[in-house]
């Protein structure tokens, strides 16, 4: 193997110190803006190619693909003579400004001119989209461990302390968007953040290089002389590291899967769960590359594969714990966060160990690191899809618990029965230690994370079972005993289309023909417990109904319930599965008479998607004359006074808006009859000799009068909510600052 014999004269070491020093502090916030950059483009991307599962993991795999190849472009550019590593950070930092600060808009122009292209074009897009920032993003890791191998001599410590400083002000940046920079800020401002902070850094590190060069007779690459040989082949360690990398992905998602369940898909959740993973992941770095620095290959190799046991340990009291902490919500979330926290941090600790034990010390060390870290980013990237998009099909949350302690296993096995002049004593020592804790980490979720989804939903210890539970790619749906239906977690509907025993506000879809004269085609978005579908498909005004349902989970409850599970056959009836506002953006030539939404709290990830401003426009153009939207604000001030101030005419009612470019037809008459004439399965919903639905029909007349305290028309409205925002694409409603908003 060719290795460089660095040069004998050296800088003074306080040089090199503080040089190492600017370095770290550059790099520490580089990686800040950079996870504003993900977050932020991931949701744009979101909001234009939709947040069903297939749109959610190509956004993530293309930036991962991203950073992957710029690793690779860093490494080409890392051994060509020349380089100089805080010049090239600096043009870079300042490109990725450059491009930040348009990025935005070049998504939304790419999203309007793509609206009809199919899923592997859309792939393709995602990657062009995001392919220049990641590439420069992702070159500079290898460049900077290049300049540091050449200062220090030790390749697994300047990954580590590279790989550190970089997760760190991510982790941290990920924090800080979450409770200060998207909440008061939106997307626009965050984006302004980051890219003032790419120049601020670039510009620090061009002067740095300005202020730090030397003659060509010494620089920082004169140290001392010093050649360091690999323990391990390329092959193996990218290998490892590929597997390394699906093993972390995975448990990110299955991590974030159960805290997100247990939250009710909170944004804050998913940030500090992300923040938490990122700084665990940063601190394993540290961590080894400080004992790479100071330990034997041998010693360090046990320590790797020792870190892989306890990241099994950690993982396998994770389910346990957070079942019977249940009762507990801030302990249990406290558990969680420190449950990420320190799976991460052993995994994290993985790829500068591989780095030491892999890559020679030689001219060619920062292109070998770039091959190490695109296999890394690969096997990440894999597991984003399989795990994301597979195998949560055909696995519930233990099941995933158990798969990942079996890799975890497969992989400190692998690295500990490759440790060079390991004895076989030491070996079957370390086997069974990690096959106790394997065998051990199964029987504790099998006996203590019994009735986990009832403890985590419930936020007590349930002493019952679900009557069903659904778990697949796009979420977690649970059916309780009594026919009350949950999706992730919260609320999402009841088996019930019985207006007379109004348990889940079924009035509400029962209202159409009052404010429409004759809703012929209708549009809803969201299907749940089909109880809403089936009330609508039966109004005899119908003639089309056309439901839009983000995971096919539901139809399969559904299809056990008597008194829904026809509309599953009702003629009338076309489901499709996929995202509700990329779906409207991608049909322009659908129109409606009606279009109605009952979806999820406004509080949860991606609700604004359909609350903001901009989504009110989509739906106005899907609207015929006299068309009307009829959609769920769950109460939310902000989510309302957004529909007053987008269409001419509309009224607030229980927890919904229906709004309307045109006057709205308020028709008691019509609606008496309409009602009147229901049938759902042949079974008439009001009697006509019968005095007490006779008498409920009257009831419904005179609680839904037009000037009655059950509506709030928007002129009321407007007067009540002034100084509340509207809620927009950008400023995220209440999301991030649901805390914030409470009424």
């Amino acid at each position: 193997m060719t290795t460089i014999e660095l040069p004998a004269a050296s800088p003074p070491q306080a040089a090199a110190t503080a040089r190492i020093r600017i370095l770290r502090i550059l790099f520490f916030f580089s990686g800040f803006p950079a996870l504003i950059y993900q977050l932020t483009w991931q949701r744009s991307l979101f909001r234009i190619f939709g947040v069903n599962t297939e749109s959610v993991t190509i956004v993530v795999t293309a930036f991962m693909l991203g950073l992957g190849l710029g690793s690779l472009a860093g490494g080409w550019l890392s051994k060509r003579d020349g380089i100089k590593p805080l010049l090239l950070l600096g043009i870079i930092e300042l490109a990725t400004a450059a491009f930040g600060l348009v990025s935005l808009s070049i998504f939304d122009l790419v999203g309007h001119l793509t609206a009809d292209m199919s899923l592997p074009a859309i792939a393709i897009i995602n990657l062009l989209l995001v392919l220049v920032p990641t590439l420069l993003m992702g070159a500079t890791l290898p460049i900077l461990v290049s300049f540091l191998v050449r200062m220090s001599g030790q390749i697994g410590s300047a990954v580590g302390a590279l790989y550190f400083v970089n997760t760190l002000g991510a982790g941290a940046a990920c924090l800080v968007s979450a409770v200060l920079v998207f909440p008061f800020l939106g997307m626009h401002g965050a984006i302004m953040i980051a890219a003032g902070i790419n120049t601020v850094v670039g510009a620090g590190a061009i002067a740095a290089h300005m202020l730090s060069r030397a003659p060509a007779a010494s620089g920082p690459e004169a140290a001392v002389h010093r050649t360091v040989m690999p323990v391990l082949g390329m092959g193996f360690v990218a290998a490892l590291a590929a597997a390394g990398g699906f093993i972390s992905l995975s448990y990110e998602i299955y991590l974030f899967r159960t805290i997100s369940f247990a939250s009710g898909s909170s944004s804050l959740a998913f940030a500090i769960t992300l923040g938490s993973f990122l700084i665990g992941i940063a601190v394993g770095a540290q961590r080894a590359g400080q004992i790479c620095e100071t330990r034997s290959a041998r010693d360090a190799m046990a320590s790797a594969a020792m870190d892989l046991v306890w990241a099994n340990g950690f993982a396998a009291a994770f389910l346990p714990l957070m079942t019977q902490l249940a009762a507990n919500v801030v302990a249990m979330l406290v558990v969680a966060v420190i449950a990420t926290y320190l799976i991460a941090r052993q995994w994290g600790a993985l790829l500068p160990y591989l780095s030491q034990f892999g890559i020679a010390v030689d001219a060619r060390a920062g292109q070998r690191t770039a091959l190490l870290y695109f296999s890394n980013i690969i096997g990440c990237a894999a597991g984003a899809v399989l795990t994301g998009f597979v195998l949560t099909d055909h696995f519930g949350l233990k099941q995933m618990a158990v798969l990942l302690l079996v890799a975890g296993t497969v992989c400190a096995l692998v690295l500990a029965f490759a440790t060079p002049a390991a004895t076989r004593r030491e070996r079957l020592r370390f086997g069974a230690i990690a096959a106790a804790v394997l065998v051990l980490g199964i029987a504790a979720n099998a006996l203590f994370a019994q009735r986990l989804l009832e403890n985590l939903q419930s936020k007590s210890i349930a002493n019952h079972d679900f009557a069903e539970v659904v778990e697949n790619h796009s979420g977690i749906i649970t059916v309780d005993t009594d026919g009350t239906v949950f999706g992730n977690g919260m609320y999402d509907g009841a088996f019930n289309t019985d207006v007379k025993h109004d348990r889940n506000g079924i009035i509400r879809p029962y209202t159409l023909s009052l404010f429409h004269a004759a809703p012929r085609e209708v549009l809803m978005i969201g299907l749940a417990s089909g109880s809403w579908a089936q009330v609508i498909a039966n109004n005899p005004d119908v003639a089309s109904l056309t439901i839009v349902e983000i995971n096919r989970g539901y139809l399969e409850i559904i299809a056990g319930q008597d008194n829904v599970k026809s509309v599953l056959a009702n003629p009338k009836v076309k489901i499709i599965e996929d995202d509700g506002r990329r779906w409207l953006s991608h049909h322009p030539e659908a129109h409606f008479d009606a279009v109605v939404v009952n979806t999820t709290w406004h509080f949860r990830a991606n609700a604004s998607n359909l609350l903001s401003s901009e989504f009110m426009e989509l739906v106005k153009r899907h609207l015929n004359d006299g068309g009307i939207y009829l959609y769920n604000t769950t109460n939310s001030r902000r989510a309302q006074r957004t529909a007053c101030t987008a269409y001419a005419y509309g009224a607030h009612f229980l927890n919904h808006m229906v709004v309307s470019q045109s006057p709205i037809d308020w028709n008691y008459a019509r609606w008496r009859r309409t009602l009147e004439a229901y049938s759902i399965d042949g079974k008439a919903e009001f009697a006509a000799g019968n005095a007490a639905d006779q008498a409920v029909l009257d009831r419904l007349m005179t609680d839904y009068r037009k000037d009655g305290p059950m509506f709030e028309q928007c002129p009321q409205l407007l007067a009540a909510t002034a100084g509340k925002t509207p809620i927009t694409d950008d400023n995220m409603g209440t999301e991030w600052r649901y805390f914030l908003d409470l009424e």
